[in-house]
């Protein structure tokens, strides 16, 4: 697909994402689909499968939180099957602390317009300080 297609892909799921609806975020995933998480501590690691980002990273991330995640997108520029998003994020945890991050997210799209991956770079100061860290790494740590 041309950059075009793709911010316009790009673009369609975080205008639901800033609704709190993940449902098409979910449904563009590939099912070999991968989460880079950059930096260091407990966040710093990569979820490889489509099953893995759900259950092992979204789904226990997402239950931390009161309300629903909602989300807004500063910036989004394209180059080929490349696609870089400027994020605000808008949520409270369960636990009562803002998780308001900040981040700046990679993704690669394959042909047909899929999620292939993204590389994900973020506060993770904050992630570390508000959330609690997710599980032990099972194996291919980064």
């Amino acid at each position: 697909m041309s950059a075009t297609a793709n911010k316009a892909t790009i673009k369609a799921i975080y205008d639901a994402l800033a609704t709190g609806n993940a449902a098409p975020l979910v449904a563009a995933m590939h099912d070999d689909f991968s989460w880079r998480i950059s930096g260091q501590g407990p966040w710093a690691r990569t979820w490889r499968g489509k099953s893995a980002v759900l259950g092992e990273l979204l789904g226990p991330l997402t239950q931390q939180f009161a309300g629903t995640y909602r989300g807004t997108a500063r910036r989004i520029l394209a180059d080929e099957d490349f696609v870089v998003v400027e994020y605000k994020g808008n949520v409270e945890t369960r636990a009562g602390e803002r998780y308001d991050n900040d981040y700046c997210l990679v993704y690669q799209l394959a042909a047909d317009g899929k999620l292939l991956a993204v590389t994900e770079y973020m506060d993770t100061a904050l992630a570390e300080r508000v959330l609690i860290s997710p599980p032990a790494v099972r194996a291919n740590p980064d």
